[in-house]
């Protein structure tokens, strides 16, 4: 026997058949088409980056997980990790090229070396939207916006927006004395979530002191009943009084009760964001029906990251939606519903000697916009319609069409065509093309 190589994945990487494919690019084409709506459109980067472009402001842990290597021109380089390190690299570039603010999305997978789990892969797809070339609160807000309205038509189900600022928390720390060690503090308040309040205090107190730990957890707590507006007053005392940060959360707060959606939105003090990049605004996205699937969009402001690549300073801000992890909350809750096919109707052709008449059937069915799939017989062998009919259901379709036999050659069918409801074993007959079109459409 030849030798062969046993196929195998690497880990925490997969293969898509097609149900699982067709329910993702279908909640992509959902989720594009609401982002469209908000004026945002498409951008592509490479995969592959120049390492010292991806590694120049992602931070800790996430500089560890990269996929790095040197190519054949022995170039230091590295998979992306992110979709807006990438993002700022190109608005630097392409500056002249852009009208600003510039409202951009881009979709497309990303490599991360770090433990796999449920919804978290080493290779998974983000969806990113972004803002640049505007400071203001009204980006912000749109973001938020989209992020909330954009799960909410996909049907997501209710979804709370934890959101918080940096530069809030940071003049807390100030007034700590412990602003050096900020980007420690921050990671380690960042893990709150997942290794709790207790664990963290003392990765603090190791940090910054047991007093100062002690004050970083006060800050940081909230309580289960304490409302936007409390929590604002609270964090905005401790920080010194009032400044421009809060006096941005107020202004956020004002809008979400100007568009009536106040209620998905969290003030958590607790929602720092891990990345180096971001100096306003964060936040992550929780599903209420779904919260042990942790957060499935995430984001925040990163004012100073294309002054990385530029001498020029560019606000931005953006979300990110974890397709996987979304998806892995969608089937577990049964919202996505699996089907091996595009098409809705099938076309039955038992005898190859058919297909072109099958074939000019289905033409008319395709340019009136329905998709239609002409069943063939496996090696091109004679079958029988009971097969077909059962291939057509494995595959989700709805409907399948028959032709009559014996008719003149070129022929369609008259009105003698038969629809078939696989559903319920019911039959129509004496139908013409346009009555096919009228009992699948309504029209």
């Amino acid at each position: 026997m030849a030798d062969f190589i046993e196929p195998r994945l690497l880990k925490g990487f997969r293969d898509f058949l097609p149900a699982a494919e067709i329910a993702r690019r279908s909640l992509v084409e959902r989720i594009e088409a609401s982002f469209r709506l908000y004026g945002f459109v498409p951008i592509d980067t490479p995969a592959l980056e120049y390492t010292e472009i991806l590694l120049g402001k992602g931070g800790g842990e996430t500089e560890k997980q990269v996929y790095r290597f040197r190519d054949n021109g022995e170039r230091d380089v590295a998979l992306r990790y992110d979709l807006t390190v990438p993002f700022a690299r190109f608005v630097a570039q392409h500056r002249g090229e852009l009208v600003l603010p510039f409202k951009r999305y881009h979709i497309a997978k990303v490599w991360r070396g770090e433990n796999a789990q449920r919804g978290r892969y080493r290779e998974f797809t983000q969806c990113d939207f972004d803002i640049v070339g505007s400071g203001g609160a009204a980006a912000d807000f749109e973001i938020l916006l989209v992020m909330r309205n954009t799960l909410r038509d996909i049907g997501a189900g209710e979804l709370r927006i934890h959101l918080n600022h940096r530069g809030l928390f940071n003049r807390f720390l100030e007034r700590l004395g412990v602003q050096d060690k900020s980007v420690e503090i921050l990671r380690a308040v960042d893990k709150i979530a997942k290794i709790g309040a207790e664990e963290t205090g003392r990765l603090l107190a190791g940090i910054a002191g047991e007093a100062a730990a002690a004050g970083i957890l006060e800050f940081t707590a909230r309580g289960r009943d304490e409302d936007f507006e409390k929590v604002l007053g609270r964090i905005t005392e401790l920080a010194g009084g009032e400044n421009p940060d809060s006096g941005r959360l107020r202004l956020l707060r004002r809008f979400m009760a100007d568009t009536g959606i106040a209620e998905s939105f969290v003030l958590d003090p607790s929602i720092t964001r891990g990345l180096d990049y971001y100096t306003g605004i964060v936040y992550e996205t929780f599903l209420v029906e779904d919260p042990s699937i942790g957060s499935v969009c995430s984001g925040g402001r990163y004012d100073n990251l294309a002054g990385l690549y530029s001498r020029e300073c560019i606000g931005g801000v953006g979300s990110s939606i974890g397709l996987d992890r979304l998806i892995a909350s969608l089937e577990n809750r049964g919202k996505l519903q699996p089907r091996t096919s595009y098409a809705e109707l099938a076309v039955a052709c038992a005898e190859e000697g058919e297909a072109g008449r099958c074939q000019a059937l289905a033409a008319l069915f395709r340019k009136r916009g329905i998709p239609c799939e002409v069943l063939i017989a496996p090696d091109g062998s004679p079958g029988d319609l009971t097969r077909q009919f059962i291939q057509a259901e494995k595959k989700g379709m709805r409907w399948a069409v028959i032709l009559p036999g014996g008719l003149a050659e070129g022929g369609l069918g008259g009105n003698g065509l038969t629809l078939r409801d696989l559903r319920s074993r019911q039959n129509r007959e004496g139908l013409t093309p346009e009555d096919v079109i009228r009992a699948l459409t309504g029209a």
